[in-house]
C-alpha cells in the first residue's frame, strides 16, 4: 500500500485501509475465470493514494447521520474500480503506453494487452454491480432512490472520464489554450473526483440544501487542481518517487499546465483552485475537518 507523508495522515491512511479490505471484500464476490481474475487483482489491489474513496468517507463525515453509510462504503468502492478500470486502459499501448504503474509492471506487461482491456471492461461492470449489491448492508438498508443518484452519478463522470481521454489524446503534440486544457481535465480527472464526493453527497443531503452547490465547487476545484498537481510531478518528481513513469509527458509532447504557463505560474495556479476549494469547505465550519485535511495532502502531495 502506497505510504502518505506525515501531513494529515491519519485520515489517509484510516480511508487506505477500509477502502483496502472494502475492494478485497467486492472482488472475492465475484466469480470471475484466470488469468482474469488475477489481472483484475493486480490492477485494483496494489495500493495507491486511494484519495477518491477517501473524499467519499470525508464527504460523508459531514453529517452525523450514518443511516445510510453502506451506501457510502459501496460508492467508495465503485468510484475506485471505475478509477482502476481507466487506469488498466490508459497504460495500454495504443493510449498512453506505460510500463509501470504503482511501482509495479501495468496490467498489459503483467497480462497481456488482451487481458489488460478485458480487466478494465469488467471492473467498469462490477462497479455498477456493487452499487446496486447489498455489499455493507446494516440494519436498515439504503433507499433505491439514493441508488438510483449514485449510478446516475457514476455513469454521467464515468463517460465524461472517456470524453476527457479523447480530448486529451487529440491534443498531444499541439498547443491548446487554457480553456481548452481544462475542458479536458475537468472531463478526465476532474469528473471522477468530484463523482467520489456527490455520491456521498446525495447519501445526507437533499437535492435542494444549499450544501450540494457548496460541495460542487469544492469537487470541481479539487478534481482541476488535482491534475495541475499530477503535471507538475510529472516535471519535477522522479519515478520511484512516482511510482510511475516520470517526464512521460514530455515524451509524448502532452499538452500540460507546466507546457503551456511554466513550473512556478502552474505551482501559483494550483494554490488558487485549493484556495477555491477551501472557501467552498468554509460553508461547513469545523464538520469539514476530514476534507480539510485530504485537501490540505493534496496540495503538498510529492507523488
Amino acid at each position: 500500500m502506497t505510504s502518505i507523508p506525515n501531513v494529515n495522515a491519519e485520515i489517509l491512511q484510516q480511508a487506505q485501509q477500509r477502502i483496502q479490505q472494502d475492494l478485497e471484500t467486492a472482488l472475492t464476490a465475484f466469480s470471475i475465470p484466470e488469468p482474469l481474475k488475477a489481472a483484475v487483482f493486480h490492477t485494483v489491489m496494489l495500493g495507491g493514494k486511494r484519495i477518491r474513496p477517501a473524499l467519499c468517507y470525508a464527504t460523508a463525515n459531514l453529517s452525523t447521520d450514518q443511516s445510510n453509510y453502506a451506501a457510502v462504503r459501496r460508492a467508495a468502492v465503485a468510484i475506485e474500480l471505475i478509477h482502476c478500470y481507466s487506469l488498466a486502459h490508459d497504460d495500454l499501448p495504443c493510449m498512453d503506453n506505460d510500463l509501470l504503474r504503482r511501482g509495479q509492471p501495468t496490467c498489459h506487461v503483467a497480462f497481456g494487452e488482451d487481458t489488460a482491456l478485458l480487466a478494465g471492461d469488467i471492473l467498469q461492470s462490477m462497479a455498477f454491480e456493487v452499487l446496486g449489491s447489498r455489499l455493507f448492508d446494516q440494519a436498515i438498508s439504503v433507499a433505491a432512490p439514493i441508488v438510483l443518484k449514485q449510478m446516475q452519478i457514476l455513469a454521467t463522470a464515468s463517460s465524461k472520464m472517456v470524453c476527457g481521454q479523447v480530448l486529451d489524446l487529440q491534443a498531444e503534440g499541439q498547443r491548446v489554450d487554457q480553456e481548452h486544457l481544462e475542458k479536458i481535465h475537468r472531463n478526465k480527472t476532474g469528473a471522477l473526483i468530484q463523482a467520489a464526493i456527490m455520491m456521498a453527497a446525495v447519501t445526507i443531503f437533499e437535492g435542494t440544501d444549499h450544501a450540494i452547490p457548496k460541495l460542487r465547487q469544492y469537487g470541481q476545484a479539487i478534481g482541476l487542481a488535482f491534475q495541475v498537481q499530477d503535471d507538475i510531478l510529472d516535471v519535477i518528481s522522479d519515478t520511484d518517487v512516482l511510482g510511475k513513469t516520470a517526464g512521460k509527458d514530455e515524451q509524448v509532447d502532452k499538452s500540460t499546465y507546466p507546457a503551456l504557463m511554466g513550473i512556478e505560474q502552474a505551482q501559483v495556479y494550483a494554490q488558487e483552485l485549493h484556495d477555491q476549494a477551501f472557501q467552498a469547505l468554509a460553508y461547513f465550519g469545523e464538520n469539514a475537518a476530514d476534507l480539510n485535511q485530504i485537501s490540505q495532502f493534496l496540495l503538498s502531495r510529492k507523488s
